[in-house]
């Protein structure tokens, strides 16, 4: 749902997107069809290839299948959450030694990971998209080694209709993680698909509040 409502967020603001699931890109047709000529469906290593920026929107557990080589020199962008119940018990993960975006960095090595877009409920993202300047724009947090690749999806993020909030490094991302006071209420709740607002100043005190 999330890579879903990025494609579309990325279409309405000019980007050309290639997108793939498990499944074979014949099974992505409607989608593509719904999105238009700016879209269209390949495989993963394709998708991944394709593109400077790749989304990886997809359960913790699957981050072992996915064609690393395709990767190599991306900014790739982590939206997944651990799910121990989906994704089955992972020693590092559960001990904090470790994030889930930290792990998806170690799967893609050559790459430059963000954790973004991991913290909002889809439907959210799809109605708080707001232009440069509006005074009811919402941020998201971005965490990520890179200070190029932080840039780089600033830039995306505000060509999409959000700010962003650097959450700090990689090992950082656990501040907006299920659970934590970033995860989620900033923008409402699930009852209101049209969601609330969250200003920078609300997020940066979310993730204040972080503890483990």
């Amino acid at each position: 749902m999330i890579g879903g409502t990025v494609a579309r967020l990325a279409v309405n603001a000019g980007y050309q997107v290639v997108l793939s699931n498990s499944r074979g890109p014949q099974t992505l047709a409607s989608l593509v069809a719904e999105l238009g000529p700016s879209a269209r469906a390949a495989t993963g290593a394709d998708a991944a290839e394709a593109r400077e920026l790749v989304v990886v929107a997809i359960p913790v557990k699957a981050y072992f299948g996915l064609p690393a080589a395709a990767f190599t020199g991306k900014v790739v962008l982590d939206t997944g959450n651990y799910y121990p119940e989906r994704d089955g018990q992972l020693a590092e993960l559960d001990s904090g030694s470790l994030t889930s975006a930290e792990l998806l960095a170690r799967e893609l090595p050559g790459t430059s990971v963000v954790k973004v877009f991991n913290n909002i409920f889809f439907k959210h993202l799809l109605h708080l998209a707001r232009p440069a300047g509006a005074a009811d724009r919402s941020f998201l947090p971005i965490a990520g080694d890179s200070a190029a690749a932080k840039a780089a999806v600033t830039t995306f993020l505000d060509s999409i209709g959000y700010g962003a909030v650097d959450a700090g490094a990689l090992a950082d991302g656990w501040r907006y993680q299920p659970g934590t006071p970033a995860y989620g209420p900033p923008y409402g709740t699930f009852d209101d698909e049209k969601g609330t607002p969250a200003s920078a100043e609300v997020i940066r005190a979310a993730l204040a509040k972080a503890t483990r």
